[in-house]
């Protein structure tokens, strides 16, 4: 485990050896033998029989500059990882269903701008393109939460063509088409869909003919069945009471994940991506262009890469996260250099393993870490005045609470966020949190990432009040129903396939939950005022209708 002496030793080794070398050449390259060791004692926790692990490849200047395998694939059969380990890949799959549809808009058999009920028209009119898929402006909901909602475990066994019939079965979408960025998995499946009914293939044939033979990845197919065999595979775990258990992987997602592929292949895919010769140069031209709102604002979202920097340094990188496996493909285009890092074990974090391995490489690129604040900003004189439920409407509520003097932000099912005091009513984390008063000096309102919250007024219903939710609410959508239950101090959610759900009052009509894929609901009334349906609220499905 990554607590071991012997990982505490190497790593500390690593800093070291890194420091005295930094300082004695700061402006040069670390000799291959060095980064090695570098690299190697970042993985030493995972580095040995009894831990799951990773395979790392990096990339620099057109060839391997390194590839190796730590920990093992399979815990049950004892065997190790190597750089030819077939991972599924998760997420990064979305770039090689992206540069699919580069390909065909590159050639003409389709446009990005084609309203998707042109190539699929069975879904319904809501007015989203192609281009609204790749880059995540659709508004479509994701299918993990949708399908949580709607009594699946992440772990059963889920089809494409449940997910297809997911996708057809939505009367309403998060936002209008173009208007926000929201990721959704669903969207990618639709390309996936696309691809396969404009070429009259599958999927996955034409993604073998025009991606991964034509570059030798021999290790990469997107997955059939989720029971298929996959010759010298990984497998998912996660930590236990006893060490490790193996998580399931019983995923059908074509086109947003499912793609099972090696470090090896990876390499030869990322020296394609840098050579840009696969399908000429228009195909890569539009794997690098970001996706434009309907306001203007570009977002980082390209084609199935997310566009950014790193310490001065641009980057186009995705990540990956499913079952136990965790990737990344993190690119650094002008340096010709990228780190490779396929995971199974669900507690590693790719992209910060990834970012190391680039500073070692990279780091006498790069510019200084920016340095934390010598001295925290006054804290504001009156903290209590802000604390409080501030209600956005479909967007969910913020809950802003004060301990100690520092003020905390948390939005329903969310993490807990610090505030830092930034002027007047203004306190920042990450965005801006900026609080409004009345005449009276009252704190009234919130703004928070372009949208307004009033302050709820209190709401603690007591067990009499609380019967008036009661009822079986049933989404027509997912074919699905919930029926809620009183007790004393909140109320009781549960389906045929579901946990129990405990929905805590917060502001009037709306409450909160513990549960991943439900975290905020809110009850509807009718005409007459009378509770006619509840909506669910996730960070990527909202207002999921559940009818009285």
């Amino acid at each position: 485990m990554s607590g071991s002496k012997g990982a505490r030793y190497s790593f500390s080794k690593f800093l070291v050896l890194v420091s005295l070398l930094c300082a004695t050449d700061p402006g040069g390259v670390l000799g291959q033998e060095t980064l090695e060791e570098g690299v190697d004692a970042l993985f030493a926790s995972w580095d040995n029989s009894s831990s799951p692990g990773a395979a790392v490849g990096i990339v620099h200047e057109g060839r391997a500059a390194y590839r190796k395998g730590y920990g093992m694939a399979s815990l049950e059969h004892g065997i190790a990882t190597s750089p030819s380990t077939a991972f599924d890949i998760a997420s990064v799959s979305k770039q090689f269903c992206a540069f699919a549809i580069a390909l065909l808009a590159s050639e003409g058999a389709l446009n990005l701008d084609d309203d998707i009920r042109s190539h699929l028209p069975e879904m319904p009119d809501f007015g989203i393109t192609i281009r609204h898929l790749v880059h995540h402006t659709s508004g479509l909901r994701d299918w993990p939460g949708t399908l949580a909602a709607a009594g699946y475990d992440m772990e059963d066994v889920i089809s494409f063509d449940e997910i297809l019939a997911m996708a057809r079965a939505q009367q309403t979408l998060n936002f209008r088409p173009g208007e926000e960025y929201s990721y959704s998995n669903t969207g990618y499946n639709l390309l996936a869909e696309i691809v396969a009914r404009r070429t009259g293939k599958s999927f996955r044939a034409y993604t073998d003919e025009t991606i991964f033979k034509p570059l030798g990845m021999l290790r990469s197919h997107f997955r059939s069945h989720h029971e298929e065999v996959v010759p010298n595979r990984a497998y998912a775990y996660a930590p236990s009471e006893d060490g490790y258990r193996r998580v399931g992987n019983n995923l059908v997602a074509r086109g947003s994940s499912s793609l099972f592929s090696s470090v090896d292949d990876l390499v030869r895919w990322t020296i394609s991506l840098g050579e840009r010769r696969l399908g000429g140069p228009a195909p890569h031209e539009l794997m690098t262009m970001r996706g434009v709102l309907k306001s203007g604002e570009a977002i980082p979202y390209a084609f199935g890469q997310v566009a950014g920097t790193y310490r001065g340094l641009e980057t186009l990188s995705h990540t990956g996260s499913w079952a136990g496996f965790r990737s990344v493909l993190l690119r650094f285009p002008e340096e010709d250099f990228a780190v490779i890092i396929l995971g199974n074990v669900s507690t590693m974090n790719p992209m910060g393993l990834a970012r190391r391995i680039a500073e070692l490489y990279l780091g006498h690129l790069m510019a200084d870490p920016e340095a934390p604040p010598t001295e925290m900003p006054p804290a504001p004189d009156n903290p209590d005045d802000y604390a409080g439920t501030y209600d956005f409407g479909e967007s969910g509520i913020i809950q802003i609470t004060a301990s100690d003097g520092s003020l905390f932000a948390r939005l329903a099912g969310g993490a807990r966020w610090r505030l830092v005091h930034d002027g007047e009513d203004r306190f920042m984390s990450g965005s801006a949190f900026v609080f409004s008063r009345d005449a009276s000096g009252t704190v009234v309102s919130l703004e928070w990432g372009g949208r307004a919250g009033a302050r709820a007024a209190q709401f603690a219903p007591d067990a009499a009040a609380l019967t008036a939710y009661e009822g079986r609410y049933e989404s027509p959508e997912l074919g699905y129903a919930y029926t809620v239950v009183a007790g004393e101090t909140g109320l009781w959610a549960h389906g045929a396939r579901s946990e129990v759900i405990e929905l805590v009052p917060a502001a009037p009509d709306a409450f909160t939950t513990a549960s991943w894929f439900m975290p905020f609901v809110r009850f509807v009334r009718g005409s007459s005022r009378q509770i006619v349906a509840f909506e669910a609220t996730n960070a990527r499905s909202r207002r999921m209708r559940f009818e009285r």
